[in-house]
């Protein structure tokens, strides 16, 4: 099997290139072999390597940025998720693609399935979103895995911005009106895993798809923020703010360029139940990415 993997020094990224690799052959690049944001390149990539697998986790992620760079931030989270359903539909293979729980608009009291309509409010949610409708209507063979808040030993992430805000400062102010689940970049890698050896040895009745994928439970930002922060201070890790110093603050005493959803739960039941499978908690996740990075 030839994977072609995108984005090999993000979170995501970084973590599939370990469980891919046990896979097959994999062709992991990020902007020095292939700029996203040139279609021409992504498709000469594609049609020069020949992947039965495209696993596109790649993505322009700035999400205040994008306000003012939606240019950039189409080419890269729409064109070339375009480009590559066109290309993997023309070789009869698989692409996997990441999608964010910022293509809806956060007002639903329960969490998002697969069936509820999306309604972004930023540009970096629109853009995912219509990357999403590029590949469905490219691709057969696609499965779509939106997910929320991820955190990888690899890479930047708001746990290592907490970790290092903690050590440095003797208050901290963190949202707590907004709400999700924390997903492990490593359980998305090894999800993904799962799915590619499913689909190649039954890719004619393989379940392809959207699928809402994201850890078990839910938290907010300051809570979230808490749980850090003390593993931190239990790990003998030289922690600044007292526990009683983390604010918890509202969304509109934190104004950003770009909307952030209130409510980013993901209702995981139909993967879950496709494939059999216990998607773990977010403390599990948060908990095993700080034992990697104490």
């Amino acid at each position: 099997m030839k994977i072609l993997l995108t984005g090999k020094h993000g979170q995501v990224g970084f973590e599939l290139r370990r469980s891919l690799s046990v896979l097959g052959e994999v062709n992991a690049v990020d902007i020095a072999e292939c700029d996203l944001s040139d279609a021409a390149a992504v498709r000469q990539l594609v049609q020069d390597y020949r992947p039965n697998v495209i696993v596109n986790p790649a993505a322009y992620t700035a999400v205040d940025k994008a306000e003012a760079d939606e240019p950039l931030a189409t080419k890269i989270n729409v064109n070339a998720p375009a480009v590559f359903a066109e290309e993997a539909k023309r070789l009869g293979s698989m692409l996997v693609h990441f999608s964010t729980d910022y293509v809806f608009d956060g007002t639903k009291v329960g969490a998002y399935t697969e069936a509820d309509t999306p309604n972004p409010q930023s540009v970096y949610g629109a853009t995912k979103l219509a990357g999403e409708l590029a590949v469905q209507t490219g691709c057969e063979r696609h499965v779509i895995l939106r997910t929320s808040w991820v955190v990888g030993a690899h890479g930047a992430n708001f746990a290592k911005t907490m970790l290092r805000l903690a050590a440095e400062k003797d208050s901290l102010n963190v949202v707590a009106d907004q709400f999700g689940a924390p997903t492990s970049a490593a359980m998305l890698a090894d999800l993904t895993a799962h799915l590619v050896r499913q689909a190649s040895v039954s890719a004619d009745v393989f379940p392809y798809g959207l699928y809402h994928t994201v850890a078990s439970g839910v938290t907010n930002w300051h809570e979230y923020a808490c749980h850090v922060i003390e593993r931190a201070r239990a790990a003998g890790k030289s922690i600044r703010v007292p526990p009683d110093a983390v604010r918890a603050i509202s969304t509109a005493e934190y104004p950003t360029p770009a909307k952030r959803p209130a409510n980013s739960r993901l209702d995981t039941r139909k993967l879950s139940a496709t494939f059999g499978l216990r998607l773990p908690t977010w403390q599990e996740g948060v908990d095993h990415v700080l034992d990697q990075i104490f």
